[in-house]
């Protein structure tokens, strides 16, 4: 399993188009990808799921926590640990 801690800068939070770019970079890959709001305490949430993705309720300023399991798992968490770091393409 790989895992990251990532902050979120993007004034929408993961919502709107960076939760959409979320859930389309987390469908890429065979493994299983889960997300977890760390600041609100949330449980693990399908990240190839667009609504399961919108109720974590994560705002700008918040830490998330990714977790992939499966043969690719290690190449989803840098994709989507790029995706993040680069404010959603912005």
């Amino acid at each position: 399993m790989a895992e990251a801690t990532l902050t979120i800068h993007h004034p929408a939070g993961l919502h709107a188009r960076p939760a959409a770019l979320f859930v389309q970079t987390a469908a890429r890959f065979k493994a299983t990808v889960r997300v977890t709001n760390l600041t609100r305490g949330t449980k693990p949430v399908d990240a190839k799921s667009i609504l399961s993705v919108l109720t974590l309720g994560v705002s700008q300023g918040h830490q998330i926590r990714v977790t992939a399991d499966g043969a690719d798992a290690d190449t989803a968490i840098r994709t989507i640990t790029e995706l993040v770091e680069s404010n959603f393409g912005e």
